[in-house]
């Protein structure tokens, strides 16, 4: 009795014993009650060929929706050995641009920023505002790269900017039309982050406005989209059990048909002589 009562805590345990009775209930109760009535054969064909329909349609639903089981989100991934970058050079030799940025090297950081900003923006990078909702993604995204890089901790860091690149969906027969697009070609992102004074808190008062600070040069979070696989899963399992269903359903027919043929032959009456 204590071995039983101590499954309600673990889980896993709990979990497999939950889908063995339930499959063993669903499955084996129909095979049972089809096998009592149409033998043993036909109904396990039978049964197996109605939780395969079964399925199909659910999993074509998760597919549909994207829910049920998923894989694994789109997230943003940052760039290998070019995640973050730290000044205009670095900039155009991680191919961010294509023309170096014109601004001097010993240029002050906020110049340099400025610079880099309108090389981006003239070799096609978008600027997202910051009521758009890819910019909070893309920013949070970054500030976990810039955190795990520990060059910055967090409160220490602002992402004041967010430039957007690529991402476009193809095929498309027109600008209208594009229910066909489904493929996608590379999105980057590029999120301009900015070192912050430090702030002296007091207590009983409500921290002072974040300030840039001016004496440290900004790192540029370079990033691209994975598209990640959340309707994979579901897919894999529609055309799985689509396989088995339609399987089933030619056994079924190949077996009707030669029960048709063997009671047509059984009632032929030979000629007379």
């Amino acid at each position: 009795m204590s071995a039983l009562l101590a499954i309600n805590w673990e889980p896993q345990i709990r979990g497999i014993l939950i889908i063995i009775i339930a499959g063993t209930v669903l499955c084996g109760s129909t095979f049972l009650i089809l096998g009592t009535n149409i033998g043993a054969r036909l109904g396990f064909l039978l049964a197996l060929a109605g939780l395969a329909g079964w399925m199909m349609m659910m999993a074509l639903m998760w597919w549909a929706f994207g829910i049920g089981l998923k894989g694994a989100e789109p997230t943003w991934k940052p760039v290998p050995n070019t995640s973050i970058l730290l000044d205009p050079g670095a900039i155009y030799s991680a191919g961010v641009v294509t023309a170096p940025v014109n601004v001097a090297a010993d240029a002050p950081f906020p110049d340099q920023a400025a610079a880099i900003r309108r090389s981006l923006t003239d070799n096609g990078w978008r600027q997202l505002s910051e009521s758009d909702s890819s910019f909070g993604q893309s920013a949070s995204a970054a500030g976990v790269v810039i955190e795990k890089d520990g060059t910055l901790k967090a409160g220490q860091y602002k992402v004041v900017n967010v430039f957007d690149k690529g991402g476009e969906r193809y095929p498309k027969i027109s600008e209208s039309i594009d229910f066909l697009a489904f493929m996608h070609k590379p999105h980057w992102i590029v999120a301009e982050v900015a070192p912050l004074l430090p702030q002296r808190v007091e207590p009983g008062r409500a921290p002072a406005r974040a300030e840039l600070d001016a004496t440290q040069p900004h790192r540029y979070v370079y990033m691209i989209r994975d598209l990640g696989n959340k309707r994979v899963p579901a897919a894999l399992i529609a055309f799985g059990s689509a396989i088995v269903f339609f399987a089933c359903a030619y056994l079924l027919h190949i077996r009707d048909r030669r029960v048709v043929a063997n009671r047509s032959a059984g009632l032929a009456v030979p000629a007379q002589a």
